[in-house]
């Protein structure tokens, strides 16, 4: 069962307006599925334009927060914040998983906790704020709960291995990189991926994870770690 959004308003101190917009943000599809004869929306519009949005303030935090970087510092930058890790952090921190609204089978599966779900309901409040309040209150959202999480030196708390990863074989000129999900283990609640990171026939790393694109990060940060330290 979600929690009432009147108690995520009220810690976020902010009210809409209109308030089926906010009940969209937070509306999964599994939901709408399930309830065919209500007048329900799903968030995956929302998910669509939050993801514009996103990509549109934190360009100009960036721009305007680090004058002295060149375009592709930036870049990289952007792509760590609104990678789907760190937008998953951004939900949790706001327990948003809590007021998503779920059908039976989703929320039988884990679904309220599963990343890509989490982060697809980021995207889907920043686009349901913006529509509501405009973009000087996305800004002040993002100010308080996400450019605040960066590091003097602009980077997030987290890292993002696949990037480094990619950066040094490039740097080393040493081949493709080839991401495989070998395995997934785990009751559909609880599932778990299992993946490794080839380079032509060498498995240069292996990690497990909630979802794919996790998993491929720890995959790619025991790679890092094994060309950094040949060997041990």
């Amino acid at each position: 069962m979600s929690a009432d959004l009147k108690h995520l308003q009220q810690s976020l101190n902010i009210q809409f307006k209109n308030r089926p917009l906010l009940k969209q943000a937070f509306t999964h599809a599994s939901y709408v599925n399930e309830h065919r004869f209500g007048q329900h929306q799903d968030n995956e519009r929302l998910e669509f334009l939050g993801d514009a949005v996103l990509e549109l303030t934190v360009s100009e935090f960036l721009f305007q927060a680090y004058p002295n970087r060149p375009e592709g510092e930036l870049t990289k930058l952007r792509a760590a914040i609104v990678c789907e890790p760190s937008l998953v952090k951004f939900a949790e921190s706001l327990q948003f998983g809590q007021y998503v609204l779920l059908g039976k089978g989703e929320e039988l599966t884990g679904g309220r906790m599963r990343p890509a779900l989490l982060a697809d309901v980021f995207e889907s409040f920043v686009g349901a704020l913006y529509l509501d309040q405009g973009l000087e209150v996305v800004r002040t959202f993002l100010n308080t709960y996400v450019f605040r999480q960066l590091s003097n030196d602009g980077k997030m708390q987290i890292n993002d291995y696949k990037t480094r990863l990619q950066e040094y074989t490039q740097q080393h000129n040493m081949g493709v990189l080839e991401y495989r999900i070998v395995e997934e283990r785990g009751p559909a609640h609880e599932r778990e991926f299992v993946s490794e990171v080839h380079m032509s026939d060498e498995c240069l790393g292996r990690g497990s994870g909630r979802s794919k694109k996790e998993a491929e990060q720890q995959a790619a940060a025991q790679a890092l770690e094994r060309l950094a330290n040949p060997k041990s």
